[in-house]
């Protein structure tokens, strides 16, 4: 008999389900095309779904016609963006995660007071590339292999993070840069729907023989919950969806766990559950996430 076992919360947060409204009502109000910088939000069945109905995902906003309308991504874009949309005459919607602004404004407040600011993230991640260009900061990669810059003696230190980070490695990147500067100010960015969706896969993890977590590739929360999960020493693995379940990760399975990352649509955890066929589906209790963000003026 095989069991699948849901985690809660899973899927979407408030940021993404506002950033994918934001394209859809900018299709509606200005019609196709609607050109986009970068992947709205890190899967690739929400960005084909947007393309279909004529939105186009671009890495440069220099390769956008001049005079069209250009949403930004749910990450958070660097300054040097908005002033290359300006120069072409671009109307631009900004479909910046609430949380990341946030991150953004901590940065600029604590910049101008002096303060050196430490941004614990993941290089290369967007949201991590629109953070470091709001002003002059440096980056501590929360990985194995972080290292922990060397500063004046006496500089005040306040720590930012990437709001999709592991909440395990952030507490330890934290307390490695309080060893070294213990009168840093922490503001730890980890948002509501990382953390809900970790604590999720904590508690599902050990009533498992196999997690997998549905989500892209380039989706850092997702990657985080599998993370999480192989931490538990349960075996998982992060698919896209149903097309990428090996059989032979099943094999000796009586109970899977599954989950989905906060840019992951529900229909991709129903197929997945289509495709594994459970003699049952139990769904676990969690987190009540009742939160939602207001769409840019433009668009109300």
């Amino acid at each position: 008999m095989l069991e699948v076992i849901l985690s809660s919360p899973r899927g979407f947060c408030a940021g993404v389900v506002r950033a994918i409204d934001i394209v859809e009502l900018c299709l509606k109000k200005y019609g196709p095309p609607v050109y986009v910088k970068h992947q709205i939000v890190h899967n690739p069945y929400v960005v084909a779904q947007l393309e279909v109905k004529g939105a186009i995902t671009v890495e440069d906003v220099g390769e956008i016609p001049e005079g069209s309308i250009v949403v930004f991504s749910a990450h958070g874009s660097p300054p040097e963006d908005f002033e290359v949309a300006q120069s072409r005459q671009l109307t631009v919607i900004d479909a910046v995660c609430p949380l990341v602004t946030k991150v953004h404004n901590e940065a600029k407040k604590y910049y101008k007071e002096g303060k050196q600011v430490l941004l614990v993230g993941h290089k290369g991640h967007q949201e991590v590339k629109g953070t470091m260009g709001q002003v002059p900061m440096t980056l501590v990669d929360d990985g194995d292999n972080r290292v922990i810059p060397r500063l004046k003696a006496d500089s005040e230190v306040v720590v930012l993070t990437q709001t999709t980070l592991s909440v395990g490695d952030t507490q330890r990147s934290i307390g490695e840069i309080l060893s070294a500067y213990p009168g840093s100010i922490i503001r730890n960015d980890i948002c509501y729907a990382t953390t809900n969706r970790q604590d999720a896969v904590t508690k599902m993890a050990p009533l498992v023989d196999l997690v997998l977590v549905i989500g892209a590739e380039n989706s850092s929360n997702c990657n985080r919950l599998r993370e999480v999960a192989e931490v538990l020493g349960v075996t998982a693995y992060l698919i896209n969806g149903p097309e990428e379940v090996e059989q032979e990760w099943l094999d000796g399975c009586n109970k899977i766990g599954v989950t989905s990352g906060a840019s992951t649509p529900e229909i991709l955890v129903e197929e997945v559950i289509n495709k594994l066929a459970p003699d049952k589906v139990t769904y676990l209790t969690g987190v009540d996430e009742d939160v939602s963000f207001t769409l840019p003026k433009i668009l109300r």
